[in-house]
């Protein structure tokens, strides 16, 4: 028997999210069993323990949680044995199939990625899916040649799980960082972590007035998209590139093709989802040495099963700060 929580409706579609007891015969199919240790909280995760699913969700009862970090239990996989320490992340589980939010998970062994050894369960999670997003970004940023002596780089959603990352990450780099937030109790945090410019949200959340202002910014992590987006990508260096991870504030893009053809602006689509395995493996062994552990450790939030569905609620609703780490066993 293991615990998880449990997200089930009734006949009416109101929704329910329960820690119950559930037997191994009720996981899914896979080649490797973990027991898990670690999950953590996504927007996507608040989004399957909410009303319908949010879309995501396909049957009931589900089990959410898009990231998880744990121990090999048992493989019929030969790259996996007992013993090894894993992490996953994406591939829609949580979503369509059940996810972290439980001590045993069973999944593709294709899905997983052994952990570096510089990396702890409890830090994966501490990192999941958006301090992977956020290196992810950070890698097609250098790729496309951003560099700590180009300028200052913006962060949008600066507090949020990747903005927090973002901006450890980069800060580490030796980058000038410019955090986007509208909470004032957030500064000193965005500060701690490495921030040197606090950029308030509604100097940015304007309507698109002219297709280009002043060059200001060498490169952008931008997790909010909408309106936002649409004026920063005005606002971008010649030969500057934004990595779009996120859509909170809107899945529209009021802009104008302006920036791309004067400025040879760069939109770089970041998916963190389908990523291929070897993309995967350099995120996280860059995530070992890029991210300082101390600046990690400040934004961890910890929590249990039972807190989910209000942990759930409150990041759909933007009052969770860093990271959220879930230890399934407590």
């Amino acid at each position: 028997m293991f615990k998880a929580l449990v997200v089930d409706t009734d006949d009416s579609g109101a929704v329910s999210a329960t820690v119950q007891e559930l037997g191994e015969d009720r996981l899914p199919e896979g080649d490797v069993t973990v027991a898990v240790e670690y999950s953590t909280v996504n927007y996507k995760d608040g989004l399957c323990m909410g009303p319908g699913g949010g879309g995501l969700v396909k049957t009931y009862p589900h089990v959410p949680g898009v990231d998880f970090a744990g121990v090999v239990e048992s493989s019929d996989d030969a790259r996996f044995a007992p013993g090894d320490r894993v992490v996953l992340n994406g591939w829609r589980v949580g979503e369509i199939r059940w996810g972290g939010y439980a001590e045993k998970a069973r999944v593709k062994a294709d899905w997983l990625v052994k952990l570096p050894d510089a990396i702890t369960a409890r830090q994966a999670m501490a990192i999941g899916t958006a301090g992977y997003t956020a290196m992810l970004s950070v890698i097609a940023l250098e790729d496309h040649g951003l560099t700590p002596g180009n300028g200052p780089v913006l962060v949008t959603g600066a507090a949020g799980g990747v903005g927090s990352v973002a901006t450890a990450i980069l800060a580490h780099l030796g980058y000038e960082v410019a955090g986007v937030t509208g909470r004032p109790d957030t500064e000193d945090y965005l500060r701690s972590l490495g921030a040197t410019q606090i950029v308030a949200r509604e100097d940015l959340n304007e309507t698109v007035k002219r297709p280009l202002e002043a060059e200001t910014w060498a490169g952008c992590i931008d997790a909010v998209g909408g309106p936002m987006l649409a004026r920063v990508l005005g606002q971008m260096k010649y030969g500057g590139s934004v990595a779009a991870v996120g859509l909170a504030g809107g899945a529209s893009l009021p802009a104008t093709v302006i920036p791309f053809l004067l400025r040879g602006v760069n939109l770089l689509g970041i998916d963190s989802v389908m990523k291929p395995h070897a993309a995967r493996v350099q995120a996280w062994n860059r995530l070992a040495t890029d991210l300082p552990m101390d600046k990690l450790e400040a934004m961890i939030q910890p929590a249990t099963l039972t807190d989910l569905p209000r942990l759930g609620a409150d990041i759909l609703a933007g009052k969770v700060k860093g990271r959220v780490v879930v230890d399934v066993r407590a």
